[in-house]
């Protein structure tokens, strides 16, 4: 009887001492678990360029404001000159939070699955919207009182495009327009160059350093509405299908009470900031959006 209470004693003692271990255990992980998440002593937001009309810094000042007041931190605002150079700095660390164009997004995406899509814009209508201000066009431009009135016309003449990775500027072109016509863009114009932003390839075929460009939509769009450029002087020769508008993402690595201040920020409609923020985009408000939203992009052939 003696043995058998002192072998109770043991196993309750060796019981003991696996749940402690077991404890001592979970407790490591979930420490482990939460160091893993990142706290940045600021953060930093980036955009990709838009071009001069639309300084992305400048028009979400207030925004920021917000941002550092829900965050307690400060926040740093930049446009670097590429679009690859956002990317860059996301998958490096550099980059917390970024306003994307929908292939980029797709593209930083598939390096790191980490980096989320949570808001986007429903824009103001403008010259091209058709009512549908959710979205936006690959526009094929000329200049209109140009010796070029069709896509035939086009043949063996020079190529704005905006950046390798714009998706309206470039992607679309690409994969889509080239199917269309039959041909890869370099073996129908006779010259392609990147200008770096839609604006820049807009000015190029006004000032007749390209005959073409593809440009987005809603930044023709603003630039007709700011007068910056005419309706007038351009004629439209190709529009694409809806493309969904530019992601606002965050790194997966930040911790989840910030993205979901991040979140709140973009979605607090009370905010004089918020509204403030959207005038300025020429935008009626910011609306939740997931990876799903881009699968268009990701499924082009």
């Amino acid at each position: 009887m003696k043995r058998h209470r002192h072998a109770c004693r043991s196993s309750a003692a060796l019981t003991r001492a696996a749940f402690a271990l077991a404890l001592t255990l979970a407790c490591s992980l979930g420490n482990a678990a939460a160091a893993q998440c990142e706290r940045p002593a600021r953060l930093r937001f980036s955009f990709v360029p838009q071009g001069e009309l639309q300084d992305d810094g400048a028009a979400l000042q207030p925004l920021l404001g917000d941002l550092e007041k829900s965050l307690g931190i400060p926040v740093e605002a930049s446009t670097p000159a590429s679009y690859g150079a956002v990317t860059e700095g996301l998958l490096a660390g550099a980059v917390d939070l970024a306003r994307l164009g929908p292939a980029t997004y797709v593209s930083a995406h598939r390096n790191d699955a980490r980096i989320t899509p949570f808001a986007s814009l429903v824009r103001m209508a403008d010259a091209f919207s058709e009512g549908n201000a959710s979205a936006y066009y690959s526009l094929l431009i000329v200049r209109q009182h140009g010796s070029v009135t069709s896509i035939a016309g086009l043949k063996g003449k020079r190529l704005a495009l905006a950046d390798p990775e714009s998706t309206s500027g470039a992607l679309i072109p690409t994969h889509v327009f080239s199917r269309q016509i039959g041909t890869p863009l370099n073996k129908y114009f006779s010259r392609i160059g990147y200008s770096g932003n839609h604006e820049q390839s807009v000015a190029a075929v006004l000032n007749k350093e390209a005959d073409a460009a593809f440009v987005a939509s809603a930044n023709l769009g603003s630039l007709i509405a700011a007068g910056k450029v005419k309706r007038a002087d351009l004629r439209v020769l190709w529009k694409s299908a809806p493309i969904p508008f530019d992601p606002f993402v965050y790194r997966g690595q930040l911790c989840d009470d910030i993205k979901k201040k991040i979140r709140a920020v973009f979605f607090n409609k009370k905010s004089a900031n918020l509204q403030a923020t959207l005038t300025n985009l020429r935008a009626q408000e910011f609306v939740p959006v997931s990876d799903k939203n881009y699968s268009i992009i990701r499924d082009l052939p």
